[in-house]
């Protein structure tokens, strides 16, 4: 085992100190040195050396690592030594030793005779008060009887346990326990060897035989092999419905992805994946489990656990030839009793002709159920497999629609694909129904339209009569005016056109204003909308998901600019650090 013992700093230090050497530095070992310490390690492992001894004069075993063996730089060991890792003294005595522990029970070497001051008043014990007592409640209490007096419970230690010994399981156990154990099991096997004795008395060939078939138990039991594994003397492999390699997989033998269903976590396939053709190589994992004798094993081991559970002591690997004898009894007295039963139902009520007639499916003639059989009566193709359908209605078609809600869409609105109808409970019409498209408008933007035509009414006349006015004006000017009235005019004109630039600036400050007031308007109702929804779907959030109603009626639009900015405005910022402050 090789030793790294590596001297720390201020241990160097402190010898050049006491030696006053300045050159006195650990020397680094030589190639030969390390072939040495190589050589001596190996004859220790090998055993032909000496072990190495630690300050303790105890051995070190040379197979310990070396990570285990070098104690660290900062424990300054001179040599080999295993005390790094022992447990550290002056560690150990801050906790209680493992010997010590909480006392179980009372103080029984001690039993006061007379009632003392301070005492419980109802058994007469020093170590707790009468509302803290166990002990059932008496007539007359320990304090002026003055019989019975209790004895003291054990005034329990002050421990300071380690973090081992908070965890020990096994700490303040008594080991004279386990003697009942003993005594129990030595009990069991003293009543065995007398039963043993009196079967040797009354029948010894019978035990000879017991001895052999138990001998022969013990001698093969290594070497019956478990179900689903194989055993091999070096490994033990379990194996889980593996295939040879050559073997066709169970998924290659029908591609159609509606034949039998294969699961590939478990490599099983239960359904016949050829169940047209007559002979098959695979026929399933289910014919193999419900084919033979596997039913008949299947119901012994069945009512073996119930005659079990009705106090019956059968088994059906340990006897089998009971347990068989036991079912056929069971079986012949059910159809006893059922007969009897049905017997007597019909002697008192009749109805014995109806229960001769023939099955239901010849009354009617006819069945739900598709087969398809060949000329010499086999079957060919065997009936239809039933799709696992849900709980909920589907495919329910209602005022002559050919199609259901919402399989068609289109800006932003959802319909029936048959008629392009957009409203869910409307008559479907056909193909009739594409072509005529209603636009229906929303109705703030009718409001919108209808508000702004009747605002450009009055200003459209207003203008006609400034125009007419201007008109009429001008020709007579032009009429009545002369050459030498050419510059009157032209400031006249220069006036007229300076008022109307001030009308015109005012009618846009008042239409500007009115469009302020109603995007305001609008702006306010979008908020009071945004802040209903938000609520409500606060509320939708605190129901019971399984008591929350549907929202299939909802309409379904784009937003418009208004509601967008509501809701940008009442958006939850979750990120920003300010939004609690809000």
């Amino acid at each position: 085992m090789t030793t790294n013992t590596r001297a720390p700093v201020s241990q160097i230090l402190r010898n050049k100190d006491e030696t006053g050497e300045e050159d006195d530095e650990p020397k680094k070992k030589s190639r030969e040195d390390w072939r040495k310490a190589k050589e001596l390690e190996e004859a220790r492992k090998a055993g032909t050396a000496p072990a190495a001894v630690d300050e303790t004069g105890k051995d070190i075993n040379p197979h310990i690592p070396q990570y285990i063996s070098s104690a660290p730089w900062y424990y300054g060991t001179s040599g080999p030594t295993l005390k790094h890792q022992r447990p550290q003294e002056d560690r150990e005595g801050k906790f209680t030793k493992l010997d010590t522990y909480y006392n179980k029970g009372v103080d029984t070497t001690k039993v006061a005779t007379k009632f003392r001051k301070g005492a419980c008043e109802n058994c007469g014990a020093m170590t707790h008060k009468k509302k803290d007592c166990l002990e059932r409640p008496r007539k007359i209490g320990a304090k002026f009887t003055n019989a019975g007096i209790a004895a003291d419970e054990f005034n329990q230690p002050n421990l300071n346990l380690s973090y081992d010994g908070k965890r020990d399981r096994w700490n303040g156990y008594d080991p004279l326990q386990h003697k009942a154990i003993i005594e129990e099991y030595q009990k069991v096997e003293d009543a065995k060897r007398e039963l043993r004795a009196k079967k040797l008395e009354q029948d010894p060939s019978a035990m000879e035989d017991e001895d052999n078939v138990e001998e022969d138990e013990d001698k093969y039991v290594d070497e019956v092999d478990m179900p689903g594994t194989k055993v091999d003397s070096k490994q033990r492999i379990t194996v889980r419905n593996l295939r040879i390699r050559e073997d066709t997989a169970k998924y290659l033998r029908n591609l159609d992805p509606n034949s039998a269903y294969y699961d590939p976590k478990t490599r099983s396939m239960r359904d016949n994946p050829n169940p047209e053709a007559q002979e098959s190589e695979y026929a399933g994992e289910n014919f193999v489990r419900f084919t033979g004798d596997t039913r008949s094993h299947a119901a012994a081991q069945v009512f073996a656990w119930e005659a079990q559970a009705r106090g019956l002591d059968v088994h059906l690997l340990a006897e089998p030839t009971k347990l068989q004898l036991l079912q056929r009894q069971y079986a012949e007295r059910k159809d006893e009793f059922k007969t009897q039963v049905k017997q007597s139902v019909l002697e008192k009520y009749g109805g014995e002709e109806h229960l001769k007639a023939p099955p239901r499916e010849l009354l009617l003639a006819q069945s739900e159920v598709f087969t398809r059989y060949n000329r010499d009566g086999t079957l060919v193709q065997g009936p239809e497999k039933q799709l696992a359908k849900s709980k909920y209605e589907e495919d329910v078609l209602i005022n002559n629609h050919t199609s259901v809600w919402g399989s068609y869409w289109r800006d932003g609105q959802w319909g029936y694909k048959c008629c392009h109808s957009f409203i869910k409970m409307s008559y479907c019409v056909g193909e009739a129904g594409k072509t005529v498209v209603l636009e229906v408008q929303e109705p703030e933007k009718a409001a919108a339209s209808v508000s702004a035509t009747k605002q450009e009414t009055p200003e459209k006349k207003k203008k006609e009569n400034t125009d007419e006015s201007s008109s009429s004006s001008s020709s007579s000017s032009e009429s009545s005016s002369s050459d030498s009235e050419t510059e009157i005019r032209s400031k006249t004109e220069k006036t007229s056109k300076k008022k109307k630039n001030k009308k015109k600036a005012k009618k846009k400050k008042k239409k500007d204003l009115k469009k302020e007031k109603k995007e305001e308007d609008k702006l306010k109702k979008a908020l009071e909308k945004e802040e209903r929804q938000q609520k409500h779907a606060e509320f939708l959030l605190s129901v019971d998901e399984r008591k929350r109603p549907y929202n299939s009626m909802y309409e379904v639009k784009a937003p418009s600019e208004t509601e967008m900015e509501a809701y940008m405005m009442k958006r939850r910022r979750e990120e920003d650090p300010m939004s609690q402050f809000m």
